[in-house]
C-alpha cells in the first residue's frame, strides 16, 4: 500500500472518529461511504463492500472505547439502558456479522441504505421536552429497548456498523432519553455491539488488517477529542448535524443502488 493511500485512510479515520465522538455514534454512518467513495476519487484502488464493512467493524470497536472513556464521569451513562440494549444488540450483531458472508455486495449496500433511510426519517421527528428530564428520573420500557436493540444489531452486524446511527434516534424518539445521556449511553452500547460484529467478521475472514490498523490509530486519537467537543456544543445543534449527515448518506447510497 502506498503512502498516499495510507494518509487518505488515516484522514478518513480521524475525521469520521472526531464526528462520531462528538455525536455519540460509532462513526460507520460516516466512514462506510467515505471508505467506499473517497479512495477511488484520488485514483487508489476501491475497497469492496465486504472489506469496508470489516474495516468499519474493527475501527468502531476502538473509536467507541475512546468516546465512552471521555463520558465516564457526570452521570451521562445509564447503566440499566446499557445492560438491556447492550446484551440484545450483541446477540443481533454477531448473527448479522457472521451471516453477512452469505450476502452479495449489492445486498450489503441495500441493508445499509435501509438503515440510513430509517435513521434519517427518525432524526427529523420533533423531540419535545426530552432534555428537560433530570437524569435520575429517566424511565423507559426495558423489553422494548432490548427488542429494538436486537433488530438494530442484526442490520448493523451485516454492514459492519455498530448501529449507533439508528440507536440514537430510537433512544431520542421512542424511548425518550435526554440527548446527552443518549449520546454517552449509545457509545457504550455501540462498543458492546461492535464486539459481536467484529467477532463475526474475523471468524468469516472478512477483515483487511492493515487499513483497519491505520483507522484504529486515527480513531483512538480523534474520538476523545470529539467527545470533549460534544460536551460543549448545544444539544439542538448536535441533533441537526447528525440528522443532516444521516440524510446525506442515505441519499448517496440510494442513488448508487437505484
Amino acid at each position: 500500500m502506498d503512502v498516499g493511500m495510507m494518509i487518505t485512510i488515516f484522514l478518513i479515520g480521524f475525521i469520521g472518529s472526531y464526528i462520531s465522538g462528538m455525536l455519540g455514534i460509532g462513526g460507520s454512518i460516516i466512514k462506510y461511504p467515505m471508505l467506499l467513495y473517497i479512495p477511488p476519487l484520488f485514483g487508489f484502488a476501491a475497497f469492496t463492500a465486504h472489506e469496508v464493512s470489516g474495516i468499519s467493524a474493527i475501527q468502531v470497536f476502538f473509536a467507541t472505547i475512546g468516546g465512552v472513556w471521555a463520558y465516564r464521569k457526570g452521570g451521562y451513562l445509564n447503566k440499566t439502558l446499557i445492560a438491556y440494549m447492550g446484551t440484545a444488540i450483541l446477540v443481533g450483531s454477531f448473527i448479522g456479522g457472521y451471516g453477512s458472508k452469505l450476502l452479495s455486495e449489492g445486498s450489503i449496500n441495500v441493508v445499509y441504505g435501509i438503515l440510513a433511510l430509517i435513521a434519517a426519517v427518525m432524526m427529523f421527528v420533533p423531540k419535545k421536552g426530552i432534555d428537560d428530564i433530570p437524569f435520575d428520573q429517566v424511565k423507559f420500557s426495558r423489553w422494548l429497548a432490548a427488542f429494538l436493540a436486537f433488530i438494530v444489531g442484526l442490520g448493523a452486524g451485516i454492514v459492519g456498523a455498530a448501529g449507533a446511527f439508528l440507536l440514537v434516534p430510537i433512544m431520542l424518539v421512542v424511548l425518550k432519553i435526554p440527548t446527552r445521556m443518549t449520546i454517552a449511553s449509545s457509545l457504550a452500547i455501540t462498543f458492546i455491539s461492535s464486539i459481536g460484529a467484529t467477532v463475526g467478521k474475523i471468524t468469516t475472514g472478512q477483515i483487511d488488517y492493515f487499513p483497519a490498523a491505520i483507522m484504529v490509530v486515527a480513531s483512538l486519537l480523534a474520538a476523545p477529542l470529539g467527545a470533549m467537543a460534544g460536551k460543549k456544543v448545544n444539544t439542538k445543534i448536535l441533533q441537526v448535524i447528525l440528522a443532516v449527515l444521516i440524510a446525506a448518506t442515505a441519499i448517496k447510497i440510494w442513488s448508487d443502488i437505484l
